[in-house]
């Protein structure tokens, strides 16, 4: 009987950029290729389209901070693409998934690779009507962001309770939030260091444009009355001084740590404006609220503006694009085709 395409070792073979801990404690980031034999254990196998880079995979790829934990380790937190075998109940050939969080590229093999086996519980349905290109483009970046505007609306943050301040206006979670918030019709402030970026800020959804040197540094415990809410995704002083600024019973949401992790604040905004913050744990959140998340993202986020906000560049280019991102040179998304 002839062989099928399934059964060659050709196939069988994928492509991944593997990160790895040497003996003598050198580090090395490579493009390499692997036997799908090889692949960690998990009950559905996933044929990837495309993937994502990030802040969090810079920081693995260039080894800046101690992502991975266990070595060796394909990176990638993000990964989009069609199930081609599933022992899984919810899953079978042919379905169109995405993957995100679940210690992808931190304890378990991510998605900067041509194949990924995973536990199926991990899978989102992808919506219908988005490609897996455009979920990529959207990423754990985008999903986070749409966690950060479903928690403002839950907690009762209307178009009428103020401006919504949005940090770290230029990375992904930020263009993203700008881009949400404004189509619902919020007034946005986008908080950046790149006031060169005005323009671009002002295209995707910003109506005003705040310096993060204004909020970067050691502020008093409560401040000025500024912001109804906030998507933050920069930490340590930032987050304290938008928390000291935020109107009595606004909403703050805090999901990233690019200025520091600690939070330099007292108790005076929660206590006497009753200012809520809210964190928010996209890499462990329910299915449910994935699959509500990714679907709200197919429904209101539009597919011309992401596009506008997105770069694509192949598997072989991410290692030399991870340091731009330490670099701040970063802005938007960057889609990773990983069979380029």
């Amino acid at each position: 009987m002839a062989q099928t395409l399934h059964e060659t070792h050709e196939f069988r073979l994928a492509r991944v950029l593997r990160l790895s801990q040497e003996q003598d404690g050198r580090f090395q980031a490579r493009v390499t290729q692997v036997d799908e034999k090889d692949l960690p254990d998990g009950d559905v196998v996933v044929r990837v389209d495309y993937s994502t880079l990030n802040y969090k995979d810079a920081l693995a790829i260039t080894n800046k901070s101690p992502i991975v934990r266990k070595w060796p380790m394909v990176a990638g937190i993000d990964a989009a693409g069609e199930v081609v075998e599933s022992a899984h109940p919810l899953w079978k050939k042919g379905d169109r998934v995405v993957i995100n969080g679940w210690g992808l590229s931190e304890t378990h093999w991510g998605g900067l690779a041509q194949k990924l086996r995973v536990k199926g519980e991990w899978c989102t349905r992808l919506p219908v009507g988005m490609t897996a290109r455009q979920a990529m483009a959207i990423g754990t970046a985008g999903y986070t962001a749409m966690l950060c505007v479903m928690e403002l609306a839950n907690l009762g943050v209307g178009k009428d309770r103020g401006p919504i301040v949005v940090t770290g206006a230029t990375g992904g979670v930020g263009s993203i939030a700008i881009a949400i918030l404004a189509k619902r019709g919020y007034y946005v402030a986008a908080s950046t260091g790149k006031l060169s970026e005005e323009a671009y800020l002002k295209s995707i959804g910003a109506s005003e444009i705040v310096d993060r040197n204004t909020l970067s540094q050691p502020g008093k415990p409560l401040q000025k009355e500024r912001w109804g809410g906030a998507v933050d995704s920069v930490g340590s002083h930032t987050l304290a001084n938008v928390c000291a600024q935020t109107v009595a019973e606004g909403v703050v949401t805090a999901c990233g740590l690019a200025q520091g992790m600690d939070f330099p604040v007292t108790v005076a905004p929660f206590i006497l404006r009753g200012v809520t913050l809210r964190g928010i744990n996209s890499v462990t959140a329910s299915p449910a609220r994935r699959q509500k998340a990714w679907d709200l993202l197919s429904e209101e986020l539009d597919k011309k503006l992401l596009d506008g906000l997105t770069r694509d560049i192949g598997l072989t280019q991410a290692i030399g694009t991870a340091p731009d991102f330490i670099a701040s040179k970063v802005k938007g998304r960057i889609v990773v085709d990983v069979n380029r």
